[in-house]
């Protein structure tokens, strides 16, 4: 009967393997379905280990080198990188407690705020990120790669080219691509248990390298150069330095705006919800340490040779020891490997699965950006750090009013309480209507709309907009007060979401509980009322 059933209805040859669901719903599969206790095993050092892979790598470079093409050294830079990374890392440590707490990825957490269908914008938005990091970052390892092969060959500095110029890469660099991507693509299929290991190595390599460059570009100027010991000079025609330090505080934020949304992939890891200060103090400490790698470095590359390099591989083009080219290139490979795991592939295969999870999980997404990766040509994004500063803040009118409205829904609104079971179910308490929550996207909506003309002069500068490009400068922290407030107002006097509110959170089991799991603060309750419910549906 299952076969003939197959023959007639061949779009079930498609779907995932019916193991892989627990729930036995078109919500569920094995990749989105609550992490089992024994796989809960990350701590406070894995965490650290996990950011230091994520931050120490060329996005940080070219973001704080973006930060310092607005005109500012060192002494301004470094507290803006500072604050930037502390404001960020506040909302990351609360929507990472979401996951850890439920032990669930963003695209299931998501669901409960703007509803089942309603969940699908929303991953698309931070998977369109995802998307175009992983891109470019495989141009920038490829280039890195093609460094390495300078420094054992010197001969292939001359390797024929014969591409067109308006192909925008050349023959060498389009090899290198290449031959970093199958090695990237092995990588990104193993599952994100097993990477951790590719974390703790990096974590020990990684941060050395840094740390010799930043002595290097000491050593070299002398004490820093003109960029670190220098004074600032905007750049910008249309700002002062205030709106200038907004757009590098922008900028900062712009970096991880979008992991502080999908932080759940990764918090539903932690064998201790998150317990501790210790993510609060992660990204500022880990980030305001590794950009001064880049401060320093760019200002020995304009002392040396006289030209404000932000883009990492061309710096170590410049470097006459073959030896050092070797090995920074090396190192930069594996940093941006384990960045575009954490930061790109993971998160990316991770919220798309959410959208179909009987036709996708995580592998079969894997396949599809690391074959993204070759088909586009992401290169004309990083082409100088105009550019760059211009794609960061874009993204980050999205970032800013989604984590607002996650924030407030999740925290003030539901008061943490959620059912984990509803979260896979279909006409359920997170149907909203027609499984569309209103008040979040009127939130949502509201809270980017006026950045967008801000955005617009981002893009072309000769517009004109008026004063709208002031609000601009600090787009996500903007968008995400914004959004906060109108979604606490709609939800507390306009038109509550009363059917999406419970009196006690329904929690996945616990390893080693004895008694029902409760949050801080509920009503314990008898053992007898917590019922775990498993559901168990043969599906063809």
């Amino acid at each position: 009967m299952s076969v003939l059933k197959a023959k007639l209805r061949p779009h079930l040859h498609l779907r995932v393997p019916y193991e892989s669901g627990k729930y036995g719903s078109r919500w569920s599969n094995r990749d989105l379905d609550p992490i089992p206790p024994e796989e809960r095993t990350w701590g406070a050092i894995d965490y650290w280990a996990y950011w230091c892979s994520d931050m120490l790598a060329p996005p940080l470079a070219s973001t704080v080198s973006s930060v310092m093409s607005l005109g500012f050294t060192a002494r301004e830079t470094i507290p803006i990188v500072f604050f930037g990374f502390l404001i960020c890392s506040v909302v990351i440590t609360l929507t990472g407690k979401m996951g850890a707490t439920y032990n669930v990825p963003f695209p299931v957490i998501v669901r409960s705020i703007f509803g089942m269908y309603g969940s699908f914008p929303a991953i698309c938005i931070r998977a369109f990120v995802a998307l175009m990091w992983t891109a470019i970052l495989t141009v920038q390892a490829g280039n890195f790669l093609q460094r390495a092969l300078e420094a054992i060959w010197p001969s292939f500095i001359h390797f024929p080219n014969h591409l067109p110029e308006s192909a925008g890469v050349t023959s060498a660099a389009l090899l290198c691509i290449f031959l970093y991507w199958f090695a990237q693509t092995a990588l990104a299929l193993m599952p994100i248990s097993k990477l951790r290991v590719l974390f703790w190595i990096k974590g020990v390599i990684v941060p050395p390298t840094f740390f010799a460059l930043f002595l290097w570009a000491v050593i070299v100027t002398k004490g820093g150069g003109e960029l670190v010991t220098g004074k600032a000079k905007v750049t910008s025609t249309y700002m002062n330095t205030a709106y200038s330090a907004l757009t590098g505080l922008n900028v900062i934020i712009g970096l991880f705006s979008s992991l502080a949304v999908n932080m759940p992939d990764f918090g539903r890891f932690s064998k201790n919800r998150l317990a501790g200060p210790h993510q609060f103090l992660a990204l500022p400490i880990i980030g305001t340490l590794g950009a001064l790698t880049p401060i320093f470095v760019t200002s020995a590359n304009s002392y040396l040779w006289g030209e404000f390099q932000w883009y990492m591989p061309d710096v170590i083009a410049n470097f006459d020891s073959r030896a050092a080219k070797f090995f920074v290139s090396a190192s930069f490979m594996l940093a941006t490997i384990g960045n575009q795991v954490a930061a790109g592939t993971y998160p990316f295969s991770n919220d798309v699965t959410g959208m179909a999870p009987k036709y996708i999980n995580i592998f079969r997404a894997t396949i599809f950006i690391s074959l993204f990766c070759i088909v586009s040509t992401p290169w004309n994004i990083i082409k100088n750090a105009a550019g760059l500063l211009a794609f960061l803040s874009g993204y980050s009118c999205l970032m800013g009013p989604l984590a607002g409205t996650m924030v407030c829904d999740y925290y003030i609104i539901k008061k943490r309480k959620l059912d984990i079971d509803q979260l896979y179910t279909d006409r359920g308490i997170y149907w909203y209507n027609g499984g569309w929550n209103w008040r979040a996207y009127a939130s949502f909506v509201l809270g980017f709309a006026p950045l967008l003309p801000g955005f617009a002069k981002s893009i072309k500068p000769t517009l004109n907009v008026g004063g709208a490009w002031k609000i601009y400068t600090f787009a996500w922290i903007f968008g995400f007060f914004l959004s906060f407030s109108l979604h606490y107002i709609i939800n507390t006097y306009i038109s509550p979401a009363t059917e999406s509110l419970i009196e006690e959170a329904v929690l996945p089991p616990q390893k080693g509980d004895i008694s029902p799991p409760v949050l801080e603060g509920e009503d314990t309750g008898s053992k007898e009322d917590y019922v775990t419910k498993e559901k168990e549906i043969n599906i063809v």
